[in-house]
């Protein structure tokens, strides 16, 4: 349900080291947020070039329940989004941690991973 490669946040993103592009890591939004949104119609994200700060909201999520605010997990550089998801938005339901993904930031402070959650972790924080 929470793949142990993968570091998490409060915020139910996730992040993948590394991503695609040098020096870049992953990020999407976890299993348990895709089931509390609901089906997913439109995503909104970061444009290429974009500076990002952690803990800042850089995207939406729009479902047929909400709009949801996507944060930052952490700081740098937008280098790469999931063009696929404009047509179609439901890959991030089916497939989060896959073709689901959001984009990819290459980190100012490489640092900041270490302050995320493992997967026990995140797991343990839904339970409270």
């Amino acid at each position: 349900m929470y793949p142990d490669d993968l570091k998490y946040t409060t915020e139910h993103e996730w992040v993948r080291e590394p991503g695609e592009h040098e020096g870049s890591v992953r990020i999407g939004i976890t299993h348990y947020a895709q089931d509390a949104l609901g089906d997913i119609v439109y995503v909104s994200l970061p444009e290429l070039g974009e500076s990002v700060t952690a803990g800042s909201t850089c995207g939406e999520l729009e479902s047929t329940k909400s709009v949801s605010d996507v944060y930052a997990p952490i700081s740098g550089e937008v280098v790469a989004r999931n063009d696929a998801l404009d047509t179609t938005p439901e890959l991030v339901n089916n497939d989060p941690y896959g073709g689901g993904w959001l984009f990819e930031v290459v980190p100012s402070d490489r640092a900041e991973l270490d302050g995320l959650l493992d997967a026990s972790t995140y797991e343990g924080s839904l339970e409270g």
